[in-house]
């Protein structure tokens, strides 16, 4: 009987351990795609030198390839995207959105700051918390932003 209940504790730290690291695997893997987004959306920002309908429509096209699906709030002095067929609007406080960016200027240099978001869910228990990845363009002289 005590080599019984010897296994069975053996069975749940085992199973415990799976679970803890399913959890960080599912966490690593939104991590990166979420990250694999902003870096593309800076990157396209940058080509077009700023947020412009052009580079808007490539963006809302890339993410509907991705499958990017993940939505929260944004700060409410940003521009955000609601869905794949709108344009960038000002953050309406309580609403859900895409991806969230905002123009700044130092110097006479122009950069943009992007948000966008991936949670950690799990199968069987679903969603438990929504993260913001963060980015920043490089710097660039003029902007041809219309938003």
């Amino acid at each position: 009987m005590r080599e019984v209940s010897g296994s069975t504790w053996v069975l749940q730290i085992m199973l415990i351990f799976i679970l803890i690291f399913a959890c960080f695997l599912t966490l690593v893997i939104n991590y990166s795609k979420a990250y694999r987004v902003k870096n593309e959306m800076l990157s396209i920002i940058e080509k077009y030198e700023g947020v412009t309908p052009e580079s808007v429509n490539i963006i809302n096209n890339y993410l509907s390839a991705q499958g990017y699906k993940t939505v929260s709030k944004c700060s409410e002095d940003w521009y955000a995207v609601k869905n794949y067929d709108s344009v960038p609007e000002n953050v309406e406080n309580g609403k859900n959105y895409l991806y969230c960016f905002k123009e700044e200027s130092v110097n006479g240099k122009i950069y943009y700051n992007v948000t966008v978001f991936y949670k950690f869910s799990l199968p069987f228990l679903g969603d438990f918390m929504t993260f913001k990845v963060n980015g920043r363009t490089e710097t660039f002289l003029g902007s041809m932003s219309r938003y």
